[in-house]
């Protein structure tokens, strides 16, 4: 081979070198830019991510959103270091300028945006008209929910399909709206508030002994009696200790067909409660009103608590007819077997 012909050959070589360099140059220029951190900015940008999105379809929202320079150069990155199999769905708030593996981190630990909630404390012994009118308080459409609650039906699975259809009730779902702390989405429909309340008993009669089934059908009561007996406890009883205790009252008075007296029955007639009631506000005529009328009102005053739907199942044995509450501030009662024994107690009560 002549030298002129070795000579180009090596030219050959060199200029290839030469190309080879210059491209993988070009290439690194390319792949360093295209995964280099966007131009910094203060405007936070919504990423949403929902669940079943691949990867290469995320990246593609963050170079819409500005957040990547490339996402096919950020999808390479993501699978060559490893990552994406932990990163989870959700909406994160993101900002121009973070690095690749800020991104990344970002998204591992699910740093997602907590969506806006309505956030409603039902206490135990709220009524239909004052959870509604706690929502009004909040801002919120309490009209709606009352509407809302007496179209109400459940499902046949649910207990509260167990409400009579000919009782005389004053608010369909009262005592069925289980008290609780809820969260919802910021968009909730009233008709969605009704139905998760009710679903929340449905779940919570889940902790009550696996026999109250049996029990109920002991004291011969429909689950709506059930529920009304836990109302009336729920709104006569403050100290844990004595629910059991007024609950042996009204079993005990109901088992002798007698009036049950109870003045929580006529201050859920009133529109407004009452410190101490009237001579009259006992003759007011309702089949609530349990001075005149021998047995159950129709139906639930209030929404009991747990512990007083267990108290109404599981009375204590007690020979007790009558109590009164206590006027030292203690807010217990005395408890008596006979009435001349109530009327000392009434007596002492106000010492």
């Amino acid at each position: 081979m002549s030298v002129k012909a070795k000579r180009g050959i090596l030219l050959t070589i060199i200029f290839i070198v030469m190309a080879v360099i210059g491209l993988g140059a070009g290439l690194l220029l390319y792949v360093g830019k295209g995964l280099a951190p966007a131009d910094p900015s203060t405007e936070v940008q919504r990423i949403a991510y929902p669940p079943g999105t691949g990867v290469a379809q995320l990246a593609n929202v963050l170079e819409e959103k500005g957040i990547v320079r490339d996402a096919r150069l950020f999808t390479y990155y993501v699978k060559l270091k490893g990552e994406g199999s932990r990163f989870q769905a959700g909406e994160y708030e993101m900002t121009p300028g973070m690095t690749r593996d800020d991104i990344i981190a970002k998204l591992n630990r699910g740093e997602t945006v907590k969506a806006e909630v309505v956030r409603l404390t039902v206490p135990e012994g709220f009524t239909v008209k004052q959870v509604a009118e706690k929502l009004s308080e909040q801002g919120l459409d309490g009209a709606a929910f009352a509407t809302a609650a007496a179209k109400f039906r459940a499902p046949a699975e649910s207990w509260a399909a167990r409400i009579p259809d000919d009782a005389p009730l004053k608010d369909r779902l009262e005592g069925y709206l289980f008290p609780e702390t809820y969260e919802w989405k910021k968009d909730v429909s009233a008709e969605e508030m009704v139905a998760s309340m009710v679903e929340q008993l449905d779940k919570r009669l889940q902790e009550l002994p696996k026999d109250w089934q049996a029990a109920l059908e002991a004291h011969g009561l429909s689950f709506h009696q059930l529920m009304t007996i836990a109302s009336l406890i729920e709104r006569e009883v403050v100290v844990e200790e004595e629910r059991s205790l007024v609950s042996s009252v009204i079993h005990n008075r109901l088992k002798l067909n007698k009036q049950l007296e109870i003045d929580a029955t006529v201050q859920y007639l009133l529109d407004k409660q009452k410190e101490r009631l009237l001579f009259a506000d006992l003759k007011v005529d309702s089949p609530y009103n349990t001075y005149l009328n021998k047995g159950l009102p129709p139906g639930p005053i209030a929404s009991p608590s747990l512990s007083s739907i267990r108290a109404a199942l599981y009375p204590a044995e007690s020979p007790y007819l009558f109590y009164v509450t206590k006027k030292d501030g203690s807010k217990t009662h005395l408890f008596a077997e006979t009435f001349e024994q109530h009327k000392r107690n009434i007596a002492l009560s106000n010492q």
